[in-house]
C-alpha cells in the first residue's frame, strides 16, 4: 500500500515505469507489472512484469481507475501495466470541448 496525494511520485520495481499522482488521496494498492509500486528513488528494479500485467505504460499518458477517483501521469514509460487494487487502470480519454460556432 502506498499513500496517494497529488504530486507524489512512484516507480515500478519490475520495469522502468515512473508516475506522478494527479488526482486522488489516501492509501491505495497501486501496482505496476503485478508488483507493488514504491516511492520514487527508494526501490531497486529486479525481475520482470508478471504475465497478464505486461501491456506496458506509455510516456505522457494519464491513467485512471474505473470510478475516475484516481488519476496518474506516466513520467517514464515501461513494460508493466498499472493497476489499482488488482483492477487494470486505463488510459484516460481527453474530454471534448464544446463547439465554438
Amino acid at each position: 500500500m502506498v499513500e496517494l496525494k497529488p504530486g507524489a511520485r512512484f516507480q515500478s520495481t519490475v520495469c522502468t515505469t515512473e508516475i506522478i499522482v494527479v488526482k486522488g488521496t489516501g492509501d491505495a494498492d497501486l501496482t505496476c507489472g503485478g508488483a507493488p509500486m514504491v516511492a520514487a528513488g527508494t526501490g531497486e528494479r529486479s525481475g520482470e512484469p508478471a504475465e497478464g500485467a505486461a501491456d506496458g505504460t506509455l510516456l505522457g499518458k494519464r491513467y485512471s481507475d474505473a470510478d475516475d477517483t484516481i488519476e496518474v501521469l506516466a513520467t517514464k514509460a515501461g513494460d508493466g501495466s498499472l493497476a489499482l487494487g488488482g483492477t487494470p487502470m486505463t488510459v484516460a480519454q481527453a474530454k471534448t470541448l464544446p463547439a465554438s460556432d
